[in-house]
């Protein structure tokens, strides 16, 4: 069902395709907390642009996933076919017939941006990269990456294929959760095919800045791009800088989104007491009300001054039975105009529908007490 849900995007996605940008806009910019998903500053965020390279960040979720799954394993042999063969881009020469480990094709993607250790990958998993390039959009679609479209594993530059900062951010947040990627995501230098090649992380930044957790660099075309997270103080903060003039200031502006992110935000919960929540009513059942109680209290990225609002939605009654657990209401939370989480009221107690014999109980305690 997912695979023709997943065509059926592709082909309205390509029958409006945006235009990506110009050359002359400005670099679009994105600051986000990767654990809460709370966006602390974003500039032309959802303006179009080429996913480029940043494609293989999809791969590589896909592959973590299947891995997750015991689909493969880090020591899984995986063999090359046809779809290495002319390929394009950066590479780390694998032939029809090569054979590597998993561990090793995930770090010559992640590292080395190797486009035929992105095909072997999409093979493996998918059995072609067209089904694989289905499960790419699906997977974006599921991680709310609306605006986004994949054509190859590899980010080949394709009319077709689009995204924004936005986009791009959710993407790297998801990749930055996933455990398994961790240790491939800051390697700056290592060597796979039993030494024989050498990879270079493009993204500097995983040897020289304090914190960092990855993600990817990227270029084309003259125009530069990175993603670039780090861990400070319990935050996992994560910068989309993309399509800079030049190599240094997309590191510079990353450097920037980062620092005043760590500088100016940090996590809190926002108070919210329970004991102010008034019995919601309850018609028909065996109780006249049922106690109320937060789903999860959400952890948010704030200003570090920040003062947070909240606002209760409930109906007036609720109709039995009434399940413990069941949602019967929505609490907002707001930093000024700004909406940052909500969170789910539940019924904290079952409330059965009155039945005869419950109403007969009743009027007898009632009369003979």
């Amino acid at each position: 069902m997912r695979k023709w849900f997943a065509i059926l995007c592709s082909v309205l996605l390509l029958s409006a395709v945006p235009l990506p940008v110009s050359a002359e806009q400005q670099p679009a910019v994105l600051l986000i907390e990767a654990n809460t998903g709370c966006i602390l500053s974003e500039e032309s965020a959802d303006v179009i642009v080429q996913p480029g390279s940043f494609s293989k960040l999809m791969t590589a979720l896909l592959t973590a996933q299947a891995m997750e799954r015991g689909e493969l394993t880090a020591d899984t042999l995986l063999t090359a076919g046809e779809s290495v063969r002319g390929m394009r881009g950066a590479v780390i020469w694998l032939e029809p017939g090569d054979s590597l480990r998993t561990e090793e094709l995930l770090t010559a993607l992640l590292v080395g941006n190797a486009g035929d250790a992105a095909a072997v990958l999409a093979d493996s998993i998918s059995g072609s990269a067209e089904q694989f390039v289905m499960d790419m959009n699906a997977a974006a679609f599921d991680l709310g990456m609306r605006d986004t479209h994949f054509t190859s594993p590899q980010g080949f530059d394709d009319p077709g294929s689009f995204t924004t900062a936005h986009d791009l951010g959710l993407l790297a947040c998801a990749v930055l959760r996933c455990g398994l990627l961790t240790s491939y995501l800051t390697t700056w230098r290592t060597f796979v095919k039993d030494g024989a090649v050498e990879l270079v992380n493009e993204n500097s930044l995983t040897r020289t800045y304090d914190g960092c957790r990855g993600v990817k660099a990227s270029h084309a075309d003259g125009r530069y791009s990175l993603i670039a997270a780090a861990q400070r103080n319990g935050m996992l903060l994560c910068a989309v800088v993309l399509d800079c003039g030049d190599s240094d200031q997309r590191f510079s502006l990353a450097k920037e989104l980062l620092k005043k992110g760590f500088s100016g935000y940090k996590l809190s919960a926002p108070g919210y007491s329970e004991e102010f929540l008034l019995p919601l009513r309850v018609r028909g059942g065996t109780e006249q009300a049922v106690l109320l109680q937060l789903s999860q209290l959400p952890v948010l990225a704030v200003p570090q001054k920040a003062e947070l609002s909240s606002v209760t939605v409930l109906p007036e009654f609720r109709q039995a039975p009434v399940l413990k657990g069941t949602k019967v209401g929505q609490v907002y939370f707001y930093h000024e105009d700004t909406l940052l989480a909500e969170a789910e009221l539940v019924a904290a107690d079952d409330v059965r529908e009155m039945r005869f014999a419950d109403a007969w109980a009743k009027m007898r305690h009632f009369l003979f007490s």
